[in-house]
């Protein structure tokens, strides 16, 4: 990536609500600093029960979740995580990360996996991406009209559709399709449910994926 496309990206960067847990203090403290300076609201803890506990007080976007930790298993904390908070985003950040560890954690729907000694760049490419996919720090019907675009984009681009011969078999036009792909345009829910149909996917299932 070249440093003109990273400055974009950056300027293009949703600011998020993110939790960080890490036993490393001089790494919080780093993490933190950074995390400030790129217009973040980041919130740093050294253990589960102030993890859990900020979960439920501040509900933020991202938990940035360390595995390698000293007294306390990364493991057994994404394992809470997931049946406490199921659709919580979770980045894994952590040292001398394994195979094994790494199956594991993705087995719990992790979004990915960052090893420690990382260049900041790397967080911000994962964090942006994390953004893009799950449409993060939006409100909800931002989010949502971000996200039925991207499920509807991917659900055509797997049958090897153009925008045209959709609109052909949907009978929705190509710039109305053009625009809710984009997720500029909510549809409506006769368009909804014609371009669902045409795709032969669940409508239910796109909004699953928006959390609702």
């Amino acid at each position: 990536m070249t440093e003109l496309s990273k400055q974009s990206e950056r300027r293009d960067q949703v600011p998020l609500k993110i939790l960080s847990l890490d036993d490393d203090q001089d790494f919080r403290e780093f993490l933190e600093g950074i995390l400030k300076d790129d217009g973040h609201e980041i919130h740093v803890v050294g253990t589960p029960q102030e993890l859990f506990r900020s979960v439920e007080q501040s509900s933020p976007d991202v938990i940035l979740l360390d595995i390698k930790m000293g007294v306390h298993s990364g493991e057994e904390v994404l394992s809470v995580i997931r049946q406490r908070w199921p659709k919580q985003c979770v980045i894994v950040v952590t040292g001398y990360p394994s195979l094994d560890s790494m199956r594991e954690t993705f087995k719990q729907d992790v979004f990915d996996y960052i090893a420690k000694p990382f260049h900041i760049e790397d967080l911000r490419r994962v964090l942006y991406q994390a953004t893009d996919t799950l449409g993060l720090g939006q409100r909800p019907m931002d989010r949502l009209r971000s996200i039925l675009g991207r499920q509807i984009r991917l659900a055509r681009t797997e049958r090897g559709w153009t925008l045209r011969e959709l609109s052909e078999v949907s009978s929705v036009s190509v710039s109305q399709l053009s625009s809710i792909e984009r997720g500029t345009h909510l549809p409506s829910v006769e368009s909804l449910l014609s371009i669902s149909e045409a795709l032969g996917s669940s409508p239910s299932a796109w909004f699953a994926a928006a959390g609702f």
